[in-house]
């Protein structure tokens, strides 16, 4: 066989060996027995971020086209032929990477793994004409649905063009725009899959009841002989300074169900020490109902029916931290406004509390395990520290490096970011006046957790 391998350490009973195959498609195996189920993922290293002007939304809309059909399995197959046989399946994108994943019944993975070689190997085969309209379709419907129709459902992408300025390769969201998603060609989408659908851009991750040896053996059988492609363009560069240097506003009159308020910070690279850091600080800040800024504005102040902090992590360019506050009855914008200011100032001149810090800590910690507990988890975090750092160990020992981070760290990113210098803001004001019955009334819509990854799933 042609393919390398790495020894398998060890990090809380995981284990992980990488190999690669001649073309250079990189394979990740984790064997565990416990339950009679395997997951196979394949992260594929393009997303939106390698689109150019005029082109916006093409990743997205090719993830769609992946289960349009291949030589071998025509149509609506992919999804046939694996819900048949007891496993489940899915695919998104996000700014970096394109994943799709499967989690089987241990005695189907040969199957998963044949798909997935059918349509890497053989897509264009399939591509025309039916096909891309079909899936144009589904993505427009999918942007009405989750962003231009619902309440706040644009914010994130509004914040995001005001964080990364225009030319940026992050500027844009996944999504993309209508007007982009008209104009992309069959051609447009065959050129990019020749240049982006490659082994050797790719990383295989299966994890769960194998047989190393076994699945090794079929990787080669269906994988090995695709070839690979080296003329990929490489995206373009996301630095930018670490602070705004202003804040931006906006105010958006829409038709939503209470006013709010929404801001995101430049924060440093995920993969860092310091994004670490980060992650802690708004953790302790507005993650859950423990938060500094939910006891403030929802418990003390009662101006606010939800208030929360979350991040998302980019390697490319800095993350991203996003507030959220959704407001109670006639609550004012500046009040929050100036409450929100206030307890980051003295966040940035004492840090967390002990406890606070300890809470953190675990919060994340929990997510990291919750991550890894199951098989598609684990399969994912292991292609994504391959695909965006090089080595797929890194994900079994993430949460080792946030147990190392200091209060200090945590109190001197906070200074460093959080400031009104460096944030964009949404203000949103309803078109009409309208009093909310209660608080899930107001929680609709865009929220915190909607961006953790920024990912869009096909149908």
């Amino acid at each position: 066989m042609a393919h390398t391998a790495t020894p398998p350490p060890t990090a809380g009973g995981l284990t992980a060996t990488e190999h690669r195959l001649s073309n250079g498609l990189r394979v990740v195996l984790s064997e565990d027995h416990l339950t009679p189920v395997a997951a196979v993922c394949l992260w594929y290293d393009v997303g939106s971020r390698h689109e150019v002007e005029g082109r916006t939304g093409l990743a997205h809309l090719f993830e769609h086209l992946m289960f349009q059909g291949s030589a071998q399995v025509k149509g609506n197959g992919h999804f046939e032929l694996v819900q048949s046989a007891g496993g489940s399946l899915n695919g998104t994108t996000s700014f970096e990477r394109t994943n799709y994943f499967e989690t089987m019944p241990a005695h189907q993975l040969e199957l998963a793994l044949w798909l997935e070689a059918d349509r890497m190997g053989s897509l264009l085969a399939a591509l025309d004409e039916e096909s891309m309209e079909n899936q144009r379709d589904v993505v427009k419907n999918e942007r009405r649905q989750r962003y231009d129709n619902v309440p706040y459902g644009t914010a994130f992408e509004k914040l995001t063009a005001m964080v990364y300025p225009e030319g940026h390769p992050y500027h844009h969201t996944p999504i993309g725009s209508m007007a982009d998603l008209d104009a992309a060609s069959l051609e447009d989408a065959r050129d990019f899959f020749r240049t982006y659908y490659a082994p050797n851009n790719a990383v295989l991750a299966v994890v769960g009841d194998i047989d190393p040896e076994q699945t090794l053996a079929w990787v080669e059988k269906y994988f090995g002989s695709i070839p690979s492609h080296d003329a990929k363009r490489p995206p373009r560069d996301g630095t930018l300074p670490d602070v705004i240097g202003e804040e931006i506003k906006q105010v958006v009159r829409e038709e939503v169900p209470s006013r709010a308020l929404m801001a995101a910070y430049r924060l440093p690279h995920d993969g860092t020490r310091e994004a670490d850091a980060a992650d802690l600080a708004l953790t302790v800040l507005g993650g859950g109902e423990s938060s500094r800024l939910h006891n403030r504005l929802v418990r003390r102040d009662r101006t606010a029916v939800t208030a929360g902090f979350g991040m998302l992590r980019l390697a490319g360019a800095p993350s991203m931290g996003w507030l959220d506050v959704k407001t109670s009855g006639d609550a004012e914008i500046a009040d929050i406004e100036r409450a929100v200011d206030e307890e980051l100032a003295r966040f940035a001149a004492e840090g967390p509390t002990p406890e606070e810090m300890e809470r953190a800590q675990a919060l994340l910690e929990r997510e990291w395990l919750d991550r890894l507990a199951t098989v598609g988890g684990r399969a994912d975090e292991l292609c994504r520290y391959a695909v965006l750092f090089g080595d797929p160990q890194l994900a079994l020992t993430a949460v080792e490096r946030v147990l190392q981070v200091t209060a200090d760290e945590v109190r001197e990113v906070a200074a460093a970011r959080l400031r009104p210098d460096n944030r964009a803001v949404l203000v949103y004001e309803p078109t009409e006046a309208t009093a909310p019955d209660t608080a899930a009334d107001v929680a609709d819509g865009a929220t915190v957790s909607d961006t953790d990854d920024d990912q869009e799933a096909a149908q």
